[in-house]
Order: structure tokens, then sequence, then C-alpha cells
């Protein structure tokens, strides 16, 4: 049995194909390439009931995944986060059934290194020395810990403002880090033009096949989680959307392998009112969005005015009855604290919007009496330490405790 069932690289806007085996970033058209896979023929010999006896990690999927020699994988442990139930939240916003999906217990922290794996793992396959991607802060930290633990060269953009912690492990890792006094989308003109003068193999959100694989893993664990019964919703923090693209592709791989049935899950992306490119774009109707400008937000990593896939966000919201919401950071930081204090888990301020949103969507009815709702935290809440400000009260060395 073969170790990957990938066939082929398409383009979803002008229906080219490309092989796998050579380097890829963008089709000729300017649109972002998806993986295929031969999933006829993996249906024949691949069961659900098959998984039981992997290793609880992301490559137990290695045949839903573009690697195609064992020897290439690069792994850090990541993936098969828990699927939390969550009563007690539940309870607060009347939703019968909730859970979280906690990508915060994934090395670095975050569900970037999904796809920083499945990402670094290809490119070394296809023989990259040398990655330059523009970051927020998570997906470059990811990036670079797993080129470095590939042996492979990064250079890294961010900007200023980005999470020190982020900075700071992509520092130590090695990796050329320089700090651009602007947003992603300045930083992303700067690694443009690296990559041209340089010859570097470029890593930015979807300018390479292979990070939105490693994302998808996140789908078809929730679905395995669910013994392979759909949720009725799946909700998802939204920048520049990769995850909640690869969260759709997974579903309609599994439905085409059978091992699921019914409808999709309603997809709904979150995003915060500073920057919601995709969420004007929903309401009008659109297939693309346009440049928000000035966007701002305490939620860094869903800071994106402008995503390159963000019709194939769009297109995964209308085929499965989904919407998208804009949660106010005001709204986003009150639900961190409300989900530390009913159910003691410090998630990340984007996986707090997409929980407000949740609570607003059941209050508005969209969500319904008794369906199934899974809510994505994208990240460790302790990598934002700037988003809780506590003033504990000081005691001297021989106070008591006064209740």
């Amino acid at each position: 049995m073969k170790y990957s069932y990938v066939s082929h690289l398409y383009c979803p806007k002008c229906s080219s194909i490309y092989d796998t085996k050579a380097q890829h970033q963008l089709c000729t058209c300017g649109s972002p390439l998806l993986v295929d896979y031969a999933l006829e023929g993996l249906g024949k010999v691949l069961s659900p009931e098959q998984l039981k006896h992997r290793k609880a990690d992301l490559w137990r999927y290695h045949e839903l995944l573009p690697v195609e020699d064992e020897n290439n994988v690069v792994s850090l442990g990541e993936g098969m986060t828990s699927l939390v139930p969550l009563y007690r939240l539940g309870r607060d916003m009347a939703v019968d059934h909730l859970y979280m999906k906690d990508e915060g217990l994934v090395p670095t922290g975050t569900f970037k290194a999904r796809g920083a794996a499945v990402g670094v793992s290809k490119a070394k396959e296809l023989g990259v020395e040398e990655l330059a991607m523009p970051t927020n802060g998570n997906a470059g930290a990811a990036w670079a810990l797993y080129a470095a633990k590939a042996g492979m060269k990064s250079t890294i953009v961010m900007p200023e403002d980005a999470p020190e912690i982020t900075r700071n492990e992509v520092a130590i890792s090695g990796a050329e880090l320089y700090l651009v006094n602007g947003l992603i989308s300045d930083a992303g003109k700067i690694v443009g033009r690296a990559v041209k003068e340089y010859g570097l193999y470029d890593a930015s959100t979807l300018k390479e096949p292979y990070r939105i694989e490693g994302k998808k893993t996140m789908g078809l664990e929730i679905a395995e989680q669910l013994h392979f019964k759909m949720p009725d919703v799946i909700l998802y923090p939204t920048g520049g959307g990769v995850g909640l693209i690869g969260i759709h592709k997974a579903l309609k791989e599994l439905k085409a392998l059978g091992w699921v049935e019914g409808d999709l899950p309603r997809l709904v992306a979150v995003q915060a009112t500073g920057c919601a490119p995709i969420v004007r774009a929903w309401e009008e109707g659109k297939r693309e969005s346009e440049f928000w400008n000035d966007s701002e937000t305490k939620a860094f990593g869903i800071n994106v005015p402008k995503a390159l896939g963000d019709f194939l966000v769009l297109d995964a919201l209308y085929e499965t009855n989904g919407c998208a919401v804009a949660v106010d950071d005001e709204v986003m930081l009150k639900e961190q604290e409300r989900l530390a204090r009913l159910e003691g888990s410090f998630v990340c301020p984007e996986g707090a919007a997409a929980f407000a949103a949740a609570r607003r969507l059941k209050k508005t009815e969209w969500i319904k009496e008794g369906e199934t709702v899974v809510v994505l935290n994208t990240g460790a809440g302790i990598k934002y330490p700037d988003t809780v400000d506590m003033q504990p009260e000081r005691l001297e060395k021989e106070e008591a405790i006064d209740k």
C-alpha cells in the first residue's frame, strides 16, 4: 500500500494541472493551487477502522497527505488534539452540544504547527534548502522551528508589533528575522522581493500548496473524534482562512470516500470588527473580498486585510449554507475570561472570538436547539499575555488573606 495517494495539483480557478514532484507556487493565472488525491483507489484499501491502530498524530492520515516518502516526514508530534465537551459554557450560551477543538496543545502552541509540519515535510521532499514567509507571528514561529528540525534555512518577516513570544521563537530557531513597521501585507511585499532576488521558496499563505493539507487534518480529526458523524456547525477564526478552507476540503474528501454521510457542517468564518473583509464580502454576496484599510484588532492572528484565498473561504461558506460574523475586541476578551472561569481553558483571543460568535448565533437562533457545535480554539492563551490585564492585591510578608 502506498504511503500517499496524492495525485496532482490543480487550479480551482482555471483547472490547470501540475505535478506534485516539482516545486510550484501559484498557478500561472495567479490562483492558489490545491492538492488532489486518488480517492477512488484509496477507498478500496483503507477504512476508518484501520485508523484506530495508528499513532495519535496527524500523520495517521498519511494516505490523505502529500508527502510520498515517509523518510521525508518532519514531525514534532503534532496533531490529534482534544475535542473537549464544554458543559458549563454550553449551558451559559444555551448550546446543548458544545465542543472545543483545542489547538493550543500542539507544538509551538497553535494550529500553525499542522501547516508547518506538512509544508516543511513536502518542501524537504522537493529539495528546498531555504524558505521565506511573512507572518503575524505564530505561523512564522512554527515554520521557523519546523525548518530548523528539517535542517532547512528560513527567512521570516513580521510586523514589529507582533507578539514578543513569537518573535523570540523565530529568533531562537536560528532563522533570519526581520521586523517591519507595518502590517502583514507590507511584510508580504518584502518577502516577495526577496523570493525573486534570492530564489527562495515562498512559504507565504497559499503561495505554496501544502500548508492547507496540514491544516485540513483538523477536519479529519473532528470527524474521527465524533465517530464520523458530522457536527451541525463548525466555527473558525479567519484571517488568511487556510484552516477553514482545509476543514472544508477534508470533509469533502471524507464524503467522497464514503466515510461520512449527510450534509456538510455549516461553516462560520469569524473575524474582528477591526478587520473583517470576509464578513463584509459575505454580507454583500460577493465571491472575493476587498482590502480592509487601517485594520486593527487584539486578535493578531486574524488581522489580515486581504486574504489570497478569500474566494475559497467564501465558496466554503456559500456551499455549506454557513455565514461570517465579526466580533468586537471587547466582546472577545470578555468571552476569553468567561471561558477560563467556567471551563478552566485559557484560549487565544482568536478562539475567544469564535466562541463569542457562537453565543451570538445561538441568540439569533441561527444555531438551533439540539445542534452539535464545534468551535476551534486556534492557540494557547499564554502566547498572548498582553490580552489579560490583572491587578492582584499585594500582601506584605506578615499579612494574612482577608476573605
